[in-house]
This record gives structure tokens, sequence and C-alpha cells, in this order.
């Protein structure tokens, strides 16, 4: 049964901490603006207004908590209701102290007008913090009648403080799309990768296998070949045109940053349930033993998760068959399985007439990606590495390194 994979990239909002430190502060101010009023009252000729209003405020203040626990819940409406708690606090100070005009004292709702400002500014950005921030700065100089230095300053303050508060929201809120967007371009990149591999694993190999036996018959089948040929061109064309490198991708989409989880459902190709379980890689790689492939093995089972033993060993029939196209069906290749506590690396070595140097880089550019993307493609996605050492006229060999306990996370 083919294999099955889903990936997919969950967002976090950068701006819920806001939301959850917002909500803390307007209960913790509330109760402020209430111990200040009674450690204070004596000097209130009206107490019974501040009683009113700060009963108002802090019923207000506890039923709308979860108004202010996230931006889908914080409304237009409510901002406005909670705006106009904020000044009518302010504008009734003189009402209960009529010296409160004479003097720099806090005014009834203290320090939670600010609350208000800034769930403007969360929801909104630094333009909804300057519109809140004018208001109360309004209400302020209104209630002082004529306004000192410490009530300007404390003014500027407010307004200030919300606008640089709005604009640093809606820098992380772009900065979050951007990041999401690149984050989503990567994973896509990476699925294309996934199926470049497959296509050149199964497709591209009879294409150029056709195209090898016909020239090599001639005749009609010549032709056959021939045409078998322009599609292999074609088709790795197609292949390495939608490709682009998962950095190259997130590069690209961060020009014009969140929490990533990635999820792989992988079902198992010889119909098991795919929940990974060890298996043992010796008994995935023993079938490429024969007169000309030399297998040699640790005496006891190599495990590994499913997933990354398949993947394992499809780079290693990847890197054999390269040996079969380039070297030859007689050149003679060793493979060496190596069971670390920490690793399990696989050596596939053959004596062909090795890679020219900047062949490897020629033949990806020609769309021929089995070494990019069928063994260091594969290796990448199950967290390992890929070294190629080749020296013309004296082989080549494949390392290939898998990290224990890191292969099933990489993925």
């Amino acid at each position: 049964m083919a294999k099955a994979r889903r990936e997919r990239v969950v967002r976090m909002s950068v701006e819920q901490p806001l939301w959850r430190a917002l909500t803390a502060y307007r209960v913790l101010t509330m109760l402020y603006a209430v111990f200040l009023f009674v450690f204070t009252r004596e000097k209130f000729e009206r107490p019974w207004v501040a009683v009113a209003f700060l009963a108002v405020l802090s019923l207000w203040t506890l039923v709308t908590l979860p108004k202010v626990a996230n931006a889908a819940s914080c409304t237009k409406r409510f901002l406005g209701v909670d705006l106009a708690v904020a000044l009518t606090g302010i504008l009734l100070t003189p009402l209960a102290d009529f010296h409160a005009q004479q003097v720099d004292g806090s005014t009834l709702p203290s320090i939670w007008t600010a609350g208000s400002v800034l769930a403007f500014a969360i929801k909104g950005g630094w333009r909804w913090a300057a519109f809140a921030s004018s208001f109360v700065a309004a209400a302020n100089i209104v209630e002082r009648g004529h306004p000192s230095r410490d009530t300007l300053h404390n003014v500027l303050l407010v307004w200030v403080a919300s606008i640089a508060i709005g604009y640093v929201v809606e820098v992380a809120r772009a900065s979050e799309r951007t990041l999401a967007r690149a984050l989503e371009i990567e994973a896509a990149t990476r699925e294309r990768e996934r199926l470049a591999r497959d296509i050149h694993d199964s497709v591209l190999q009879v294409l150029a296998m056709v195209q090898r036996r016909g020239a090599a018959l001639g005749g009609e089948a010549a032709e056959l070949g021939r045409m078998a040929g322009e599609q292999e061109i074609a088709l790795r064309t197609l292949v390495s045109s939608g490709l682009v490198p998962a950095t190259r991708a997130s590069e690209d989409a961060a020009q014009g940053a969140v929490v990533r989880t990635v999820e792989v459902d992988d079902g198992d190709e010889d119909g098991g349930t795919g929940d990974g379980r060890p298996c043992d890689l010796r008994s995935l790689l023993a079938p490429h033993a024969g007169s000309r492939v030399s297998f040699a093995e640790p005496g006891a089972p190599v495990l590994l998760e499913a997933a990354a033993a398949r993947e394992l060993a499809a780079a290693v029939s990847a890197a054999l068959d390269n040996v079969r196209r380039h070297a030859g069906e007689d050149a003679q290749t060793w493979i060496l399985v190596e069971d670390w506590p920490q690793e399990v690396i696989v050596t596939v070595r053959d004596d062909g007439p090795g890679i020219p140097e900047g062949r490897l880089a020629q033949a990806e550019g020609e769309g021929r990606l089995g070494v990019a993307l069928s063994i260091r493609g594969r290796l990448r996605d199950i967290g390992g590495t890929a070294e190629l050492i080749s020296v013309p006229g004296q082989g080549t060999e494949v390392e290939l390194k898998v990290p224990r306990g890191k292969a099933g996370q990489a993925r």
C-alpha cells in the first residue's frame, strides 16, 4: 500500500501573551483603585459618588474579563463602552473630590484607564491607540481645569506609550504572517521534493532504461527509446522547475519571525500500521546483495524507527542505481552497515571511474536530482546526513549517517 504523508503547520499567535497580561493588568489596577479610595476616603466630599463608580468599575472589569481574552472577543463595541467607563470616571473625579482640580492627585479609575487604552493598542495597532489616548488626554485636561506640568507629563506618557505598544503589535503581526507564509512554502517545498524523489526512483529510471535498451536494440526500438528519452527530459524539467530549496523559499517569503508543529502520518508501504515500531535495517538492505554487490552487516539486528529505515534503504537503492548507471553493470559495489550506540552508518562504495569535479552541480542544473533528492534529501528529512566522496579513477563512496532518536523527530 502506498505511503500516505500529511504535513501541517500550526500557528500560535504572538499577541496572545499580551492579552493575558492585559487581563491581569485590568484586575490588579481595579483592586488598586479600590484600595486607593479606601485609604484616602476622608478627603472625598462626596464619597458616595466614588463608591458608586468604583462598584460599577469593579463589576464591569470582572464581567468583561472574557472580552479581553483574545482579539476575536474584544469587539469595537466593547472597546467603545470600556473607554466610556474610563472617561466617565475621570470626569466624575471633581464631583467626588472638590479639590481634585487644584491638587495633582489620582482620578477615580486611576491607572485602570491605561488598560482601556492598551486594549485599543493590542486590538487595532498604533492608530487605534492614538485615538483612545487622545480622548483620555482630553478628559484629564478637562478634569484638571488648569493642567499642571505633571498632568501634561502623565498625559503625554500615556499617549506615547500606547502608540509605541500599538506599533510593536503591528510589527509582530506582520512578522508572524511573513513567517507563517514562509513555513507554509517550506512545507509545500518539502512535499514536492518527496514527490520528486518518488518520480526519480520510478518513472525516470524506467524511461532512462527504455532509452538505453532501445538505442542498443536499434530499429523501431531505437525510435521508442528516443521518444522515452524526450519524455524523460521533459519530466525532469517539470520536476526540477517546481522545486525551490527550503531555505531559499523561506528567505523569498520573508522579503516583503510563532511556533511551528509538523505532524506526519506515514502508512507502511508493506501494509503495516506505520506506528513507528523499530525495524531491522538489515532485512531491507540484504536483497541488494549479489555477485556484484557485497553486503557486510553486524551480527545483531540494526533497529531503526520504521520510516527512517525505509528512507535510509531507499537512499541506498538510489546510490546503487547511480553505480549501475554511471559505473556500468560490471562495477563492483560494497555495502557496509555499522551500528553504533548514537548513530547508524551505511557506506556504499564502488570501484567505478568516479565522478568528475563539478559534475554533481551540473547534473542538478540539468534536472538530474538523484543525489540531491533521492539521497541527500531523504537523509535530511530523517535528521541524517549524506556525504559523497569521489576521486576520478578511484571510485565513489557514499556515507549515510542517521542519528538515533532524531530520525523520528526530524520528519
